[in-house]
């Protein structure tokens, strides 16, 4: 039975709510942050590397909270919003980063707020899981309020992801087997839910870019589960083969889709209409974190146990080159626009 909480909830603000203090905490690399520009979190040292993507070279840097896993970024390209995930999921902040003076200016936190992990930006809205209450977050970083808490009441709430207006998220519930369909009723503390039973372990997930099927890759049993969003059903399982499947994106286009395997390190590549496996990469030692380029043309993949990451050309589906970005295990990406 899903619990029910919306409304607002006091926030906490370590440092400061913006600008009062520490505005260059952490940072180094002097100029300006690139546009467009890549951003690649260290999880062991705790840090968001801002990467030119023209020529791979880190131009910048800010310390993070405590083993940061996700990050996303506001469409105006001024501000990241970072989930500390903590060791062991037990972080109980999120970093709010200016990437305009490239600074950490501030640390958002509230009561129950223990391993925030899956993050999507919209508007000036980051919305986020929290693994330690079983719960979804909404949280307007111009306001500087948490608008929306809403628990729901399944074991490990890890990723998530929006429609374009807003109105649905899905989140993969990596404990309970499930994936929650939210979908918005008259605002944002209003929300009718749906859990989908999927496979063992739902982990990456992503939502098709006509917005007509959520795919979750299942990382306890190496299957896909494509839900339809219309009827929240399950509509086919795919197995993907994968030991431990981390995260699933499609391409813009919508054409193809890529799993990374933890497990093997592999990238696994499926075709979205038929659904079949048409190559599979190894790239090193543990496939994480995956990031599509907006215009298409290549996609990045976090090997964390090499401390790398590797750069995929999506028309030849080759491997081109891979970069380090000066600290190990890098995982959760963002593109800054």
């Amino acid at each position: 039975m899903l619990m029910r909480i919306g409304g607002r909830v006091s926030v906490k603000f370590i440092f400061a709510a913006v600008g009062v203090a520490s505005l260059c905490v952490g940072a180094w690399g002097q100029g300006n942050t690139p546009s467009p520009a890549l951003l690649v979190l260290s999880k062991e040292e705790s840090f968001l590397a801002i990467v030119d993507p023209a020529t791979l070279k880190v131009v910048g840097k800010v310390d993070t909270g405590a083993h940061p896993h996700e990050v996303a970024t506001s469409a105006d390209g001024k501000i990241a919003i970072v989930t500390n995930y903590g060791n062991d999921h037990a972080g109980t902040t999120m970093s709010e980063i200016d990437l305009v003076s490239r600074s950490e200016v501030g640390k958002v936190t509230f009561p129950g707020l223990v391993g925030p992990h899956g993050i999507a930006i919209l508007g000036n809205k980051a919305y986020f899981t929290v693994e330690g209450d079983k719960s979804i977050g909404v949280f307007d970083f111009v306001a500087n309020n948490i608008d929306l808490h809403l628990v729901l009441g399944q074991k490990r709430p890890h990723m998530l992801v929006l429609t374009r207006d807003g109105r649905t998220m899905c989140v993969s519930n990596i404990e309970s087997n499930t994936v929650s369909v939210e979908e918005m009723k008259k605002s944002i503390t209003d929300w009718t839910g749906t859990n989908v039973k999927v496979g063992k372990g739902p982990e990456g997930i992503d939502i098709s870019p006509d917005e007509k099927e959520v795919w979750a890759a299942n990382s306890g049993d190496g299957t896909v589960s494509i839900i339809d969003v219309k009827s929240k059903k399950v509509v086919a399982t795919v197995d993907v083969k994968t030991k431990h499947s981390n995260r699933l994106k499609f391409t813009p286009d919508g054409k193809l889709v890529l799993i990374s395997d933890l497990g093997s390190g592999d990238l696994v590549i499926v075709d979205a209409a038929s659904r079949k496996e048409v190559k599979r990469l190894n790239l090193g030692k543990s496939a994480e974190g995956i990031l599509m380029q907006p215009a298409g043309a290549r996609a990045f993949v976090a090997v964390s146990g090499d401390d790398k990451v590797a750069v995929v050309d999506l028309k030849t589906l080759e491997v081109t080159t891979t970069f380090a970005i000066g600290g190990k295990d890098p995982d959760g990406m963002a593109w800054r626009k």
